[in-house]
């Protein structure tokens, strides 16, 4: 692929009269992954290249304003910078809005979603431990914002939360609604890295509001777009220099395949189209627009978009795929993020429902059979999603992405956790053998070693040695494949199945 380098400004003058008015804030991504692990940034031409960390668009920054605010040098946004361990509605958050006079300013604001999604920073990692799985929080564990300049907490586990229960609050309302007739609200989970739609009312005994964390903005609202057709099938985004393919890709594919449909693309006169990162994508999400509302996905008309058939039968709109990967679970870099553009699934009590919301920012497995649910939502996991390719913007070829890229963030983890153990996806990427991408601390040792006969770094059904009735036991996530974290240890105790990853 060859890239147009186009320069890194805030503003990039568009004719007459028009103009960028914000970039769109980097995911801060620096590592490179393939299906199962972290691997050395792959050259133009080879297995995964034009991935989320080999571009690089307005890096995360920020200025501590010594008041109690921090600047976004980005977008302009002024943030607060504690967070209260007491949790509010959205209602309750308007108010202390409304009254607050932090550094000296009165017109805090809840942010929409869009503005509090502009400080996610997927560096982070949701963390695993094979102990407790709603206990302490993981030592590996990382937050998904940046804790040098942010306060931040994980979920009260004294007050019987879950660590993940991190859910910080915007004011932007879904259109539809959630978990078979639920009105809801979106809000961006620093702890787990996601974006979701949740009830405002609590589920089950748990009554009254739903409750977040809030961070208050003040300042020009971001997130606006300003949509052209270009009259040759792509649209240009002018409030940040991004011109986007105005259809998609019509068909459905695994991560790796839509970064090789990338990479091979030449359109509209142009090769240097690329995967759009998650930042990217969710910026077009119309939040305003929903299958059971404008019947149509949650993005402009302007676009045009594939429909398809949902796991419930109904006509709805595809998932699509993101460069970034989601650091999850006991193989971190086994899952890419995707964006939902139609109802975000769930099987519920045996009941398939949108669960998340429309515009809802989840992640699949990058490959595998697709057709499973898993968490505690029952996420369908489709693995093959669909492509809106982009290019343009202030976006270069990172030349520094390497595998080995030093990790400085967060720069205060004895905050919240031992600073050891941080999990060998951080000990850089190197020339390992590519088996050694999927060993987790647990499992039996050699086992995948002794079985993998394909060096996919998995078992499957057809390579495991042991009785065949077991083999659907061991795989507690129905995906076909055995990996370390599922690897037999013995008798399970009290005939359990190992844990499961964590979902929010």
């Amino acid at each position: 692929m060859k890239l147009t380098l186009i320069f890194s400004l805030t503003t990039l003058v568009i004719g007459i009269n028009q103009s960028v008015t914000a970039s769109t804030v980097d995911t801060g991504q620096n590592r490179c992954y393939g299906n199962s692990g972290e691997i050395t940034c792959p050259q133009p031409g080879r297995p995964f290249y034009g991935q989320d960390a080999q571009y690089k668009s307005g890096t995360p920054s920020y200025r501590d304003e010594g008041d109690g605010t921090v600047t976004a040098l980005e977008t302009g946004l002024m943030w607060s910078k504690a967070v209260d361990k007491r949790k509010v509605g959205l209602k309750e958050a308007e108010r202390v809005a409304q009254k607050m006079t932090l550094g000296g300013h009165t017109d805090w604001r809840v942010p929409n979603i869009k503005e509090l999604y502009s400080l996610i920073d997927f560096r982070g990692y949701v963390g695993f431990s094979r102990g407790n799985r709603f206990g302490e929080v993981p030592s590996n564990a990382i937050p998904f914002i940046n804790t040098h300049y942010f306060d931040f907490r994980y979920g009260d586990t004294d007050a019987q939360e879950r660590y993940i229960d991190a859910q910080w609050l915007s004011s932007t309302k879904y259109v539809s609604t959630t978990m078979n007739g639920a009105e809801t609200l979106f809000g961006v989970n620093f702890a787990d890295g996601r974006i979701k739609g949740y009830g405002f009312s609590r589920p089950g005994r748990q009554r009254g509001e739903k409750k977040f964390f809030v961070r208050y903005v003040r300042g020009n609202r971001y997130g606006k777009n300003h949509f052209v057709d270009n009259g040759d099938g792509t649209v240009t985004d002018q409030s940040n220099g991004m011109t986007w393919m105005q259809s998609d890709s019509n068909k459905a594919m695994n991560w790796e395949e839509a970064l090789s449909y990338a990479e091979k693309s030449n359109y509209a006169g142009q090769d240097d189209w690329r995967l759009p990162n998650a930042k990217e994508l969710q910026y077009i999400v119309d939040y305003s627009r929903s299958p059971d509302t404008s019947y149509s996905p949650a993005i402009d008309p302007i676009f045009h978009t594939t429909a398809i058939t949902n796991e419930a039968g109904k006509q709805d709109f595809p998932y699509y795929w993101t460069s970034t990967t989601h650091l999850d679970g006991p193989r971190p870099g086994a899952n890419a993020i995707y964006i939902a553009f139609g109802r975000a699934l769930g099987k519920m009590r045996s009941k398939i429902m949108d669960v998340h919301g429309a515009g809802a920012q989840r992640s699949d497995p990058k490959t595998g059979r697709g057709g499973n649910w898993h968490g505690p939502q029952g996420d369908t996991q489709r693995v093959r999603n669909y492509v809106r390719l982009v290019r343009g913007g202030a976006v270069k070829i990172s030349t520094t992405a390497s595998g080995r890229e030093p990790i400085n963030y967060p720069s205060r983890l004895d905050e919240y956790r031992p600073p050891s153990d941080r999990g060998s996806w951080q000990q850089g990427g190197g020339n390992r053998d590519r088996r050694s991408e999927t060993r987790a601390p647990f499992g039996r040792p050699g086992f995948i070693e002794r079985l993998d006969r394909d060096g996919d770094g998995k078992v499957s059904r057809s390579e495991f040695d042991g009785p065949k009735e077991r083999f659907g036991f061991h795989d507690s996530n129905n995906d076909g494949y055995l990996t370390d974290d599922e690897a037999p240890q013995g008798p399970p105790p009290g005939g359990g199945r190992p844990p499961r990853r964590i979902g929010d």
